[in-house]
């Protein structure tokens, strides 16, 4: 009987410095800047979505 497959651990990632945050243009800044945008374009669409009005018109603009 052969012997049930394990997950290969040996070749683990070490932490980079991409992981922590930083100043300035930095991979992990990017990052979180990123996830900042989805969830602003995401916060707009759920509000034209409820006022049934896009964004120009919701703050004033003809």
């Amino acid at each position: 009987m052969s012997k049930p497959l394990e997950p290969d651990t040996s070749q683990s990632t070490p932490e980079t410095s991409a992981d922590a945050p930083g100043f300035g243009w930095t991979a992990y800044a990017e990052r979180v800047n990123g996830r900042f945008a989805m969830v602003g374009f995401l916060a707009l669409l759920l509000l034209e979505l409820f006022t049934r009005q896009d964004f120009f018109t919701w703050i004033g603009l003809p």
